[in-house]
């Protein structure tokens, strides 16, 4: 089922043993648009401590209760190394974190982790709309790929004509948690319309600049379906979106 990112912010996260606190934001990997962390503000048990928690380590998901159980116990939580999730996740910081879980890690090469292990799994977007960071050289003990869904909602899309709107949202599938959608109102161009955009409709993305640019004219993305957030996205809308972005 394809779910909105903002409806499963605040979600309880619970462990084997009781309840860890509420989630707080997701980080994604921009290679693949996979879901890889959690983050999650832990309660007074551990000072309201922000931790990440691996999406490998998700159990039953309860929809109805709105909660989302793991395979940990509160202990390992405690236990788990500090990361300051205001700054970069090192790939050192990973793979400590996986080791503390005894997880397989999700990298590798050519192999993606989902939920149930290591597959091949082909990416959602190609590697040519990632902009190097000119400061790469000196950041290659960190992974520039992880992107915070909360940092990325309110970035500027741009298509090749000009401004389209802002990033408002994200429709993520809750089996393969991947990103499918982004969700882009379309503000003071076309007021009150929303529409989802494909992540391989974009060409280029400028992490320090906050824009995304799309390899659309405005035109074609002004008549695209519209999306309705109030209704499921159903999978003839999927269909019809799909048709329609594919003569692009």
């Amino acid at each position: 089922m394809k779910r909105s990112v903002n409806d499963l912010v605040d979600f309880t996260i619970c462990a084997k043993d009781g309840e860890l606190g509420k989630v707080s934001e997701f980080y994604f990997d921009d290679h693949t648009w996979t879901i890889r962390y959690l983050v999650v503000k832990t309660g007074n048990w551990l000072s309201e401590r922000m931790v990440l928690i691996p999406h490998l380590a998700l159990g039953i998901t309860d929809w109805n209760a709105k909660t989302f159980k793991v395979n940990l116990t509160m202990e390992q939580v405690r236990n788990s190394p500090d990361i300051d999730t205001e700054k970069t996740v090192s790939r050192q910081h990973e793979e400590e974190l996986f080791e503390h879980y005894a997880l397989p890690v999700y990298w590798g090469e050519g192999f993606y982790a989902t939920p149930l292990g290591m597959v091949p799994l082909e990416p959602d977007i190609s590697s040519k709309i990632l902009k190097e960071d000119s400061k790469l050289g000196q950041l290659q003990h960190e992974d520039p790929h992880l992107r915070s869904t909360s940092k990325v909602k309110g970035y500027h899309i741009h298509a090749n004509d000009g401004e389209i709107g802002h990033v408002e949202d994200f429709i993520v599938d809750d089996e393969k948690w991947i990103l499918c959608f982004l969700i882009v109102a379309t503000h003071n161009w076309l007021p009150g319309r929303k529409i989802l955009m494909l992540p391989r409709l974009i060409k280029r993305i400028e992490w320090d600049e906050s824009k995304i640019y799309v390899d659309l004219s405005m035109e074609s993305i002004k008549n695209s379906p519209e999306f309705d957030s109030t209704q499921s996205l159903s999978r003839d809308s999927e269909t019809e979106l799909s048709n329609y972005y594919g003569k692009y």
